[in-house]
């Protein structure tokens, strides 16, 4: 297998292995493993009922049927992972195991969520999503007969932590825990497979969201056309389809936008690659910076439609409606929890209620919280503040 990618690639008979030793699968390398384990978690499949933007109970309005959720972003980051590790000589399993992984440790309602609970447990440690994931894949999924958690090779607890860069300063305890088990070399770079699947991330979303965003008229195809790389991809389907039905018009478009972003990062992390000439993936982890980016005028036309996005579909009225919304559902259910652990299921109320301090019982609810989906967290909320 590793004489197929190339030197500066993580090779399987290389990895570091496991927390808790395990025998080997004879049929499948230690990454194939971790991410056949992360698809079949119980957090993966709560990806579903996650939202990215729009509120899943808001289908009507948003013909919400049609819009991205956590696990079908998850499902198109893999995609585009193991694309660009693939041309690049990298392992696409480990691009591919850190990009399901990436965003177990998200909360319900989006970054909506992650916000308003970041600021509720502000003096129990805060909440950081990363961090969540870590503490999803080494304790929250209780599984197996062995040990807590997923157990994961080091390479992919590696790419969860750091797939965004090194981590540097204060820790959240979620991250801090999972350090101290095992050290994880938090102010070196990830591997590259971990920094295309960061890259995988950026991309996707900022194709989905353009889709997204046209699909709820949030936006309109000649507000596009005012945007770099999105304009001209709609100028090129004009010249060489003129009168192409809008439908078709918006997607071949769109893809041309996802080729731009895919092929500039290969491009620009295959030039770097020859004239550094990496030969392990340790090289890679020990560079002054990530070798897998966009090119910097790329970068600058990615600022501008994320600027874009932000003013027109993240603060869209219709979604900062909902934001206030989901926000005052968790600022009533966790304190509710945090006071009253018996409002929670049994096991989770068992465990609040041994937790040594409030710093500990908060970060029991936190978990908890953290890991509804949205349609549970509304009808907690519906059940245990009807009035509201």
């Amino acid at each position: 297998m590793s004489s197929a990618i190339a030197p500066y690639a993580c090779h399987p008979e290389d990895s570091r292995g496991r927390l808790h030793p395990e025998r080997m699968s004879t049929f499948r390398s230690p990454w194939q493993r971790d991410r056949d384990r992360i698809i079949h978690s119980s957090a993966f499949r709560r990806l579903k009922h996650k939202t990215q933007v729009f509120v899943e109970h808001d289908g009507e309005a948003y013909r919400g049927d049609y819009f991205r959720t956590r696990l079908t972003h998850t499902v198109e980051v893999a995609q585009v992972a193991r694309t660009i590790a693939g041309a690049l000589g990298l392992n696409t399993d480990l691009a591919e195991t850190v990009a399901l992984a990436h965003d177990l440790g998200h909360p319900p309602f989006g970054h909506t969520g992650e916000d308003a609970l970041a600021a509720l447990m502000q003096p129990y440690g805060g909440f950081d999503h990363n961090a969540q994931a870590l503490r999803i894949v080494t304790r929250l999924e209780r599984h197996y007969a062995d040990f807590d958690g997923l157990n994961l090779t080091w390479e992919a607890l590696e790419g969860i932590a750091k797939h965004n860069g090194p981590v540097t300063g204060s820790l959240p305890y979620a991250l801090a825990e999972v350090n101290a088990d095992w050290d994880l070399e938090l102010h070196t770079n990830a591997s590259a497979e971990a920094q295309v699947a960061a890259v995988a991330d950026d991309v996707a979303y900022n194709h989905h969201d353009l889709h997204d965003g046209l699909r709820a008229d949030l936006f309109t195809e000649d507000e596009l056309a005012e945007l770099p790389v999105v304009g001209p991809a709609f100028a090129e389907v004009d010249h060489l389809y003129p009168d192409l039905d809008p439908t078709r018009r918006r997607y071949e478009a769109l893809r041309r936008v996802f080729g731009v972003m895919v092929e500039d990062v290969i491009a620009v992390a295959q030039n770097r690659l020859a004239g550094l000439q990496p030969q392990s993936a340790q090289e890679i982890r020990d560079m002054d910076g990530p070798i897998i980016r966009f090119s910097k005028p790329l970068y600058q036309n990615i600022k501008a439609i994320k600027s874009f996005l932000f003013t027109r579909m993240y603060r869209a009225p219709a979604v900062v409606v909902e934001r206030t919304k989901v926000t005052a559902m968790l600022n009533d259910l966790f304190p509710l929890f945090l006071h009253d652990p018996g409002r929670m299921p049994d096991h989770w109320s068992d465990l609040a209620r041994k937790a040594g301090d409030e710093t500990a019982c908060a970060r029991i609810v936190l978990d908890y919280v953290a890991g509804m989906t949205d349609r549970f967290a509304i009808a907690e909320h519906q059940r245990l503040f009807p009035r509201r």
